[in-house]
């Protein structure tokens, strides 16, 4: 039985009807590594799609998830059959627990020789996938392809978003169809949908009757906010009020980063890093919790905003509280956020500002972080590494713009307190998923979203040499990244949780040999230097910053581990 299911054709094929819907509905990249169904697909069927090759199926995942998340547009990864698909499948995850309307493809067997753990390379693909995404379906006829293409763009563009999957048998991809010719224009929402319930109106007058009457409430923005385009509202009845700001980890940015307003992003892991009530002071003098897009998924749980007094939530969100066992708010407003937020900014129009509790101490203390001009002599440490991209990000980006990306570690939630963001989604990181190795496929993804503006990776050196490989790819894409590698040769986030749980560490566990990722990256086609001082790192960041090419800076660091002030991190 031959493995080439299709020969050369003059006509229209699967292959050209889904690349065609896919680019009706806004989707200009696919992401990938392609294997055998080369044969039914080369991906210049299309004109108006660009194949975007990567070295591994979990950078196609990433990268499509960070540009469909800033574009707020659904985007393509591709994978081969098989272990391709299995690849591809921790992409997939990041995108569901991440929030991101991804369409993920792949290949599958001929559609006569599917018989999953038994055919070479067969696997039962939508099994795999169906737990993992809104929508996932195998091809079972040519002309189905547009009708597939389009029930997973509305699966992925319905709050709470996420990926679709389509399994494409090689035979089917390479048949001739005319489904491109004989369908009605594609449909693709300008954000993303979700539930209104009736009579929400009434529970956001509840809503604002609470603000009303509050000493010092807050708003609490997850990135549903900024997906409904609500960012700018939020901004403006924050200002009118005087309301203070918390946002989750990717929330970041919905207030430019030195705004009065802006009361951080929040980490479990902040009282720890900082040896301070961080936690206490943001929210223990509040009385009434506004959560606007509010995403159990994005690590902020309500036990951290339970400090000091009595307090009041109110719980605006796209979807049905996912969590009632956990999330009992006193109001529940089931709507779109831009919405609502509107609607509350009309009944408080008379309403005087509020006086906005004070965080100085907090502020304070995060100062002295960034300030820190200890020369240490084993490593730098990393709150002092934020503050150097900081500061190069604050020269070269234009007002509003520029990009800082992190990878998964312990260095993160540094990232988490420290980074600068002065735009919606100006600060990335997987806050659902927590992927190990997202940050060069985030980081690429981010670059072709805002190809004008600067993009700063910080990654740890385990998480980054887990999927080092994709060098290659920003280097052959020439995306200029500033790239830095914070290397202690220690998976440092574990060895954290090995001194929570047991007052030391145990080596073999935790402990690499030294890699010399300078070498590594010009092995790849990337300059790279090394950095052991505040000023070598601001020296090579701004090198790296004005190269308009790929830059890896490696800086030895080290941490300094308190077993106490993470109680917050107990579920």
């Amino acid at each position: 039985m031959s493995r080439v299911s299709t020969t050369p054709s003059n006509n229209p094929t699967t292959a050209y009807a889904l690349l065609r819907r896919l680019r009706d509905h806004g989707v200009e990249t696919v992401f990938g590594v392609v294997g055998r169904e080369a044969a039914s697909i080369l991906f210049d069927e299309v004109e108006g799609i660009d194949f975007v090759l990567t070295r591994h199926e979990f950078t196609a995942g990433v990268a499509a998830d960070v540009l469909a998340r800033i574009s707020g547009r659904p985007q393509a990864c591709w994978a081969t059959l098989g272990p391709g698909m299995t690849n591809l499948s921790t992409g997939v995850a990041t995108s569901v627990l991440d929030r991101s309307p991804v369409i993920a493809l792949a290949a599958q067997s001929e559609s006569y020789d599917v018989f999953h753990n038994d055919t070479h390379q067969c696997v039962d693909a939508v099994g795999v996938m169906r737990p993992l995404t809104k929508y996932a379906v195998e091809l079972q006829r040519p002309d189905d392809i547009t009708d597939l293409v389009d029930s997973a763009v509305s699966a992925a563009m319905t709050e709470p978003v996420g990926p679709s999957f389509l399994s494409l048998p090689v035979d089917l991809l390479g048949a001739e169809t005319d489904a491109a010719e004989s369908r009605p224009p594609a449909r693709t929402p300008d954000k993303p949908l979700g539930v209104v319930q009736d009579g929400w109106q009434a529970a956001a007058d509840e809503a604002a009757e609470l603000l009303a009457e509050a000493q010092h409430p807050v708003l609490v923005v997850g990135a549903a906010a900024i997906r409904s385009g609500a960012a700018p509202a939020v901004r403006a009845l924050a200002e009118r009020l005087n309301i203070p700001v918390i946002t989750t980890y990717i929330a970041k940015g919905v207030m430019p980063q030195g705004h009065p307003l802006n009361y951080g992003a929040v980490t479990g892991y902040m009282d720890g890093i900082l040896s301070f009530p961080a936690l206490d002071t943001l929210f223990g003098p509040v009385d009434v919790i506004v959560t606007l897009g509010y995403d159990y998924a994005e690590d902020l749980r309500p036990s951290m905003w339970q400090r000091g007094g009595e307090k009041k939530t109110v719980r605006v969100s796209p979807t049905v509280n996912p969590v009632p066992r956990v999330f009992q708010p006193d109001v529940d407003v089931v709507t779109d956020v831009l919405a609502f937020v509107e609607h509350v900014d009309e009944r408080t129009a008379r309403l005087a500002p509020k006086t906005a509790h004070d965080i100085a101490p907090l502020r304070e203390r995060i100062a002295e972080f960034l300030a820190d001009p200890t020369a240490y002599a084993d490593g730098m440490r990393v709150h002092q590494v934020i503050d150097c991209m900081n500061t190069v990000m604050a020269e070269t980006a234009e007002t509003g713009e520029g990009t800082i990306v992190s990878d998964i570690g312990f260095f993160r939630h540094y990232g988490v307190l420290f980074a600068r963001a002065d735009q919606p989604f100006g600060f990335l990181t997987s806050a659902g998923c927590s992927s190990f190795g997202y940050g060069i496929p985030a980081a690429m993804g981010a670059q072709m979203a805002r190809p004008g503006q600067p993009t700063f990776l910080i990654a740890g050196d385990g998480g980054f040499h887990s999927n080092s490989a994709d060098l290659e790819t920003i280097a052959r894409l020439n995306l200029p990244i500033v790239t830095v590698v914070v290397n202690n040769d220690t998976n440092g986030l574990i060895e954290l949780y090995q001194n929570l749980g047991h007052r030391r560490s145990f080596d073999p566990v935790v402990k690499f040999t030294g890699v010399d990722f300078t070498k590594l990256a010009q092995a790849n086609g990337v300059e790279a230097v090394r950095a052991a001082s505040r000023e070598d790192l601001l020296a090579a960041l701004r090198k790296g910053a004005a190269l308009g090419r790929p830059f890896l800076i490696e800086v030895p660091v080290n941490y300094d581990f308190t077993a106490g002030g993470f109680g917050a991190l107990d579920i």
